[in-house]
């Protein structure tokens, strides 16, 4: 894991991509809670490890895949139906932003936008929640506009090309071992954030994946790196 006083971000950062869920929004505990218990149902016994490792920051036809694959549990038609309603309910009663974040946002002196693997209408019922919906009007990309989601670098790529900036110039805030070899695919500066709740005083992502990407756990550390991205106002 490289050294927070050492790394540096280029000054040449034009554009700062977003994850959304675990990053934005505190969000991915709350899924968890909720998947595992409609799995649990079913008969597929994920652990919270488990999850953690193979369903964060992918989107649901791969964590329909795995949930076959590992545990031979093929989810029913309606289940992803019955899942968004009861993690919309959830959202609805608990979530909230990442700590410091609208400070964050409020602060910030460089286009954002919100690059994630979740479908369209949880992002933007999570944003709304949250009150953050202000800060991203019409500059939300979600998996659906792209063939391949994360690892892939495809939504991170449409996401520069929407908003006009090139790959190179571009700075992603992710929190998940898919979005960061996304990032690093689409040939993007990175940056792992671990202040959401589900990543706290965890691990999880294999050293040689964050040989070269650096980790902040609350969000006055992103303009320590960069001070370029604070504005002056």
């Amino acid at each position: 894991m490289t050294n927070l006083n050492t790394y540096q971000i280029n000054e040449d950062i034009k554009l700062v991509i977003f994850d959304c869920d675990g990053v934005l929004v505190d969000s991915e505990i709350l899924s968890k809670k909720v998947l595992l218990k409609m799995l649990t149902k079913l008969g597929a016994q994920v652990t919270g490890e488990y999850f953690d490792r193979h369903f964060l920051g992918y989107s649901f036809n791969h964590v329909s895949a795995k949930i076959l694959e590992d545990f031979t549990v093929t989810l029913p038609q309606n289940f992803r139906k019955d899942y968004h309603q009861a993690l919309m309910e959830t959202f609805s009663a608990e979530l909230t932003p990442t700590p410091g974040l609208k400070t964050l946002l409020s602060k910030l002196s460089l286009p954002c936008c919100v690059a994630t693997s979740s479908s369209p209408e949880r992002v933007k019922h999570a944003l709304k929640v949250t009150e953050l919906d202000t800060f991203f009007t019409k500059c939300v990309f979600t998996c659906s506009e792209v063939k391949k989601g994360k690892p892939a670098p495809d939504i991170f790529l449409h996401a520069a090309q929407k908003m006009g900036v090139m790959p190179k110039h571009c700075l992603v805030i992710e929190d998940s071992c898919a979005g960061i070899k996304a990032a690093k695919s689409a040939e993007m500066q990175v940056v792992k954030y671990t202040g959401a709740s589900h990543l706290k005083n965890k691990n999880l992502i294999n050293s040689n994946v964050t040989d070269d990407v650096v980790t902040i756990h609350e969000w006055i550390q992103l303009f320590d790196l960069a001070p370029l991205l604070m504005s002056k106002d």
